[in-house]
C-alpha cells in the first residue's frame, strides 16, 4: 500500500521524466468486480478483440488498443473517465490515460480468475 492507502503506484518509465504521479491513485479499487469478459461493442459488430480493459469509473469493459475497435479509449475519450484496469489474466496493470502514465499494484497481485 502506498502512503494515501492505495494500492497502486505510478510504475517507472524510463522514456518518462521521473516523478510523474496520478492523480486517481486514491480512488482506484484494488480489483474490479466480477465483469463480462467480452467487449460489447466488437461483439455487436461480429469483430474479434484481443485484451480487455475495465473502466474504474464505471465499470465499462472495453477492447485495448491493439483491438480492431480501441474501445476502452474511445470510452475515455466519450466520457473523460481516466483509469482502466487491464482485465487479462497475466497482466496487473492500469493506465491513467488523463496523467499518461502506467499504474502497477503494490500489495498482492489479484486473483487470476479464466479470463
Amino acid at each position: 500500500m502506498t502512503p494515501d492507502g492505495s494500492p497502486w503506484t505510478v510504475a517507472p518509465d524510463g522514456g518518462r521524466p521521473e516523478g510523474r504521479t496520478c492523480s486517481h491513485l486514491a480512488a482506484l479499487p484494488a480489483a474490479p468486480e466480477p465483469v463480462p469478459h467480452v467487449c460489447a461493442p466488437c461483439r455487436a459488430r461480429g469483430w474479434n478483440w484481443s485484451r480487455l480493459r475495465w473502466c474504474t469509473t464505471c465499470g465499462h469493459v472495453g477492447c485495448c488498443d491493439s483491438s480492431r475497435g480501441r474501445h476502452a479509449q474511445d470510452h475515455h475519450a466519450r466520457t473523460g473517465h481516466p483509469v482502466v484496469l487491464s482485465l487479462a489474466p497475466d497482466e496487473d496493470w492500469a493506465w491513467c490515460y488523463t496523467d499518461e502514465v502506467f499504474l502497477v499494484r503494490t500489495g498482492p497481485a489479484r486473483s487470476r480468475a479464466p479470463g
